[in-house]
């Protein structure tokens, strides 16, 4: 008799378990996946995020708005960046997630990077719109003008509508009861506008100004930076929160529609 070929398993009395460290890659992305697994974590982490994010922004907006003095060049106005920044940086790392999951789609094939992906979207979305309305209104005192064609205000348009037609693909894609796999590819194609967003103000000469927080340091003055943290902190946790909340109805109402088709067929 050929020795059994050793796969990982532990012989507890009649029953084959797996130890977690000898699971293949593959298996521990999908056991991680899991929906009723994924729901165990989501149901509790929502409101911590909600009520979190909400706590830190009304930090942010008391510090920003009655902590901080005047910019000595824009005045008051210099204010709205506490939602333009965290708005503009969300705009963008929403895309970064949405790829990554459409990434984990195409590679393992399991349906909740798909569902994630399709949560992260419109939240992405309302972040690039909010950073473009923001800018908006911030250009207008400080450059006299609504609307400039600046490279990253054109840049960043262009995102918003690249959102938005990855929106209405996976839409339709859904409608039709395809694989997703075609829309996967688009939102890891869109990858290509985050550094033209990112660098837009390097390459081009434009309005806007340049970049004031990097890795190496800021140019805002710290009495007027520690609310932005405290923003995009509060922001950010809210990202989280919404996109929580679509995974969770998208989830229930993929098991209602499957429980429906289960009874037509019975």
């Amino acid at each position: 008799m050929a020795s059994p070929r050793s796969t990982g398993h532990i012989d507890t009395g009649g029953k084959c378990r797996q130890s977690p460290l000898k699971r293949p890659p593959d298996t521990v992305i999908h056991a991680l996946a899991n929906p009723t697994r994924f729901l165990k974590i989501a149901r509790p982490m929502t409101p911590i995020l909600f009520w979190g994010g909400v706590v830190a922004l009304v930090v942010a907006f008391w510090g920003g708005l009655t902590q901080v003095p005047p910019d000595y060049l824009q005045g008051d106005s210099f204010r709205i960046l506490y939602i333009h920044v965290p708005a503009a940086w969300l705009g963008l790392s929403g895309w970064s997630s949405l790829a990554i999951a459409c990434f984990a789609y195409l590679v393992w094939k399991h349906p909740l990077a798909f569902v994630a992906a399709r949560a992260i979207a419109p939240v992405g979305a309302l972040f690039a719109a909010l950073c473009l309305i923001t800018g908006s209104i911030w250009g207008r005192p400080t450059w006299g003008t609504w609307w400039e064609w600046d490279g990253r205000l054109t840049s960043m348009l262009i995102l918003f509508f690249v959102y938005l037609a990855w929106i209405a693909l996976a839409r339709a894609d859904h409608e039709r009861g395809g694989d997703g796999r075609v829309v996967a590819l688009f939102g890891i194609a869109g990858t290509v506008l985050l550094p033209i967003v990112r660098y837009s103000v390097v390459w081009w000469n434009t309005l806007h100004q340049g970049q004031s927080i990097g890795l190496t340091g800021s140019s805002i003055d710290p009495s007027m930076l520690w609310p932005l943290w405290w923003s995009i902190g509060g922001f950010s946790a809210l990202f989280g929160a919404l996109v929580l909340m679509r995974m969770r109805a998208m989830i229930a109402d993929n098991r209602v529609e499957a429980r429906m088709r289960r009874m037509a067929a019975a």
